[in-house]
């Protein structure tokens, strides 16, 4: 069949396999450019695996450290005539990539939020691995079902004590308008905190730990986005930041239950980037639209593979990481230079639908959006037929 984006909303519901490898091995190719991170990890469980920043960590750890890796992930494979999600094919990708070079490379498929998946990984680890020594966690799910209780969480994007009301660029009509969001309830705000917040990363670490599968020293890190003023009510202030200092919470826990094995727990703060999960939050299109363009001009933008590769080098495998007061690796500090966040905000409230192109970088917001799912790739014939189902499963 010929494939074409199919587009509602803030997903799109299907994905280009040729598209999708294009992206993987660039980011591979990336990688492959820079050097080889110093004392970087050889055994990784990446919880998340498939997309986004997910994904980039593999492919540095893989690419850039030459680690065995091996990834959880939740997706769709393809049929005859449906095709599979873009995660799918980034996975077969990045698996097809890591033979031709003989890395290891194994991946579950799978509720990483259940007790089976985690009894799968460990016996991966115990069969392949013996001991991991970096353990990335980068879930992002709207909903978790709590594996002891069987009792399912779905998590909302809604402020706290009060409603909010802000510019808001409707990707879907182009027109820009006011949105307004109701605040979260009590028990909406705990069940996105159930949802994204710490404790199923604590309930990996415990498993893996009780297993007896963590290498002495051995890291894990979570990912998360704090930004700037323009986006905290909705972000950092509202239930998603409700979750996002439960990781907090969390990752001083695991240090210290898991002192005796010198395992350390830290949270990541990346910079907005277009994600699956990113383009469902109101005021973030629009926000990471001018940030694109502000950061262009000054030369400091990055992606996901650009951001890893500097937390490996940066913070994850420094003697002297970039670490904030509250003991988080920051590599958002790009993005929150003060002079690039003034120049976001002065242009924040110039913009209207007619001027849009002109002062945002929505160009490269709505491409990069297509390029999750495998669309807008140099060299991909999307007029071509094309298969749905690939070489290579894992």
């Amino acid at each position: 069949m010929i494939i074409k984006p199919k587009v509602r909303g803030f997903i799109c519901i299907n994905a280009h396999p040729q598209g999708c490898a294009a992206n993987v091995n660039e980011q591979i190719e990336y990688t492959k450019a820079q050097d080889s991170v110093d004392g970087g990890p050889k055994n990784v469980l990446v919880i998340g695996c498939s997309t986004g920043y997910g994904l980039a960590s593999r492919i540095t750890a893989a690419f850039g450290s030459g680690a065995k890796t091996l990834g959880l992930c939740f997706e769709k494979p393809p049929t005859e005539r449906k095709t599979a999600s873009a995660g799918y094919y980034n996975t077969a990708a990045f698996h097809a990539a890591a033979e031709k070079e003989d890395l290891y490379a194994r991946t579950i498929n799978g509720d990483a939020f259940s007790n089976e998946i985690k009894a799968q990984a460990i016996a991966a680890i115990k069969e392949d691995l013996g001991k991991v020594d970096l353990v990335v966690y980068s879930l992002a799910s709207p909903r978790r079902t709590d594996p002891t209780t069987g009792e399912t969480y779905n998590s909302v994007l809604k402020p706290i004590g009060e409603g909010y009301s802000a510019k808001n660029l409707n990707t879907d009509t182009m027109k820009i308008g006011e949105v307004t969001v109701e605040p979260a309830s009590e028990e909406e705000i705990a069940h996105t905190v159930k949802v994204m917040g710490g404790e199923d990363w604590e309930m990996w670490m415990d498993a893996l730990a009780e297993a007896d599968v963590l290498a002495d020293g051995a890291k894990t890190v979570a990912y998360t986005y704090l930004g700037d003023k323009l986006t905290w009510p909705i972000y950092g202030k509202a239930t998603i930041g409700k979750a996002k200092e439960d990781l907090d919470r969390a990752a001083s826990a695991i240090s210290s239950h898991l002192s005796g094995k010198n395992v350390t727990a830290t949270v990541a703060v990346l910079k907005a980037l277009v994600t699956q999960a990113s383009s469902a939050i109101p005021v973030m299109p629009l926000y990471m639209s001018i940030l694109f363009k502000v950061m262009k001009e000054k030369g400091t933008h990055e992606g996901c593979i650009e951001q890893l590769q500097r937390l490996f080098t940066e913070c994850l495998y420094s003697s002297s990481p970039r670490l904030d007061n509250d003991g988080r690796f920051r590599v958002d500090d790009k993005e929150l230079d003060p002079a690039t966040q003034a120049e976001v905000e002065a242009i924040w409230p110039q913009v209207t639908e007619e001027n849009l192109m002109a002062l945002t970088d929505y160009k490269t917001y709505n491409e990069d959006f297509l390029k999750l799912f495998g669309f807008g790739y140099d060299g991909v014939d999307y007029e071509a037929e094309t298969s749905t189902l690939v070489d290579h499963n894992f």
